[in-house]
């Protein structure tokens, strides 16, 4: 498995920043409080392409990857990007597999999770959902 790192990685990569700037205070109080932090070791897979699940990962510590297709260079993912917007709002099947490629802390939005708090955050669904658009196009694109 290669890790392929680029100038572009930060047209592809969802930074935490990015995806919660400029929210209001009332729906960060509501995600923050239906995160959950799960621990992750090295060399697992955490999610794999075209299994059914859906969730949102924020990365706090550790480094993983992205892989699209098989024999493809691996996305570089590190602390303050996000994965799984696509699965969560627009497919509810993983695009991608995504492997830690170190011991990770991630925080953790489930499906079940996300329904519940849906209605009080519609401009961070409408941010994810924009975001997993523009990540599904690139996808597309390669």
């Amino acid at each position: 498995m290669r890790l392929k790192r680029s100038r572009s990685r930060r047209s592809v990569s969802r930074k935490v920043d990015d995806v919660f700037a400029d929210r209001p205070p009332a729906e960060l109080h509501e995600l923050a409080s239906a995160l959950r932090p799960i621990e992750i070791e090295a060399g697992t897979d955490i999610v794999r392409i075209d299994d059914f699940g859906a969730a949102l990962y924020l990365i706090q510590t550790g480094e993983g990857g992205v892989i699209h297709q098989p024999d493809e260079a691996t996305e570089a993912l590190g602390p303050g990007d996000t994965f799984g917007e696509i699965a969560l709002l627009l497919t509810g099947q993983w695009t991608a597999t995504g492997v830690a490629r170190t011991a990770m802390r991630l925080l953790s939005l489930s499906g079940q999770d996300f329904e519940g708090i849906r209605t009080r955050v519609p401009a961070l669904e409408r941010s994810l959902r924009r975001r997993g658009l523009e990540r599904a196009v690139h996808q597309e694109s390669n």
